[in-house]
């Protein structure tokens, strides 16, 4: 089966890949782990649909940022989203330690929080994050120290309140 269908293979193989990955960047803009969910499962059914031809894993795995964080937008922009009240929760797998920092982080505004994901979860570098999400990279390093900064004082507020 593996010979007759090495498109399949590839495809399973980036859902086995960057499923986690891209379910985490659909959370950080839905806020809501059915709805992040189904943007990761239109997002993989893009790459079906679409054949796209990539230079590398690097790219392919950009790309499927990309298209996660548009079909997320799109999906907040859209009449019947607006219409609907939505259900949070964080029910993906954190430690409390992290918990505590993840729902500071859902409290930033979806520009900073992917950054954010993407510099510190992820990994990816300013140059690299510029590319994925097309922006410029003097826009993510102010990203980055807005968020940080709003971090830091709701972090502080969150401590010194305790």
């Amino acid at each position: 089966m593996s010979s007759l269908y090495p498109e399949y293979e590839k495809i399973a193989e980036a859902v086995e890949k960057y499923s986690d990955l891209l379910l985490r960047v659909a959370f950080t803009y839905m806020k809501n782990i059915s709805d992040a969910e189904d943007m990761v499962q239109e997002a993989f059914l893009k790459l079906v649909q679409d054949h796209p031809s990539f230079e590398s894993d690097e790219h392919k795995k950009a790309w499927l940022i990309r298209v996660t964080i548009n079909l997320c937008k799109n999906r907040l922009k859209s009449a019947w989203f607006r219409k609907t009240e939505p259900i949070y929760d964080t029910t993906l797998s954190f430690s409390d330690e992290e918990k505590f920092v993840m729902n500071a982080v859902m409290e930033l505004p979806s520009k900073y929080r992917s950054v954010i994901l993407l510099y510190y979860h992820e990994g990816y570098s300013i140059r690299e994050i510029s590319n994925i999400l097309d922006i410029k990279e003097s826009t993510i390093s102010s990203q980055l120290q807005r968020a940080r900064a709003q971090l830091k004082s709701k972090l502080k507020e969150d401590f010194d309140y305790e």
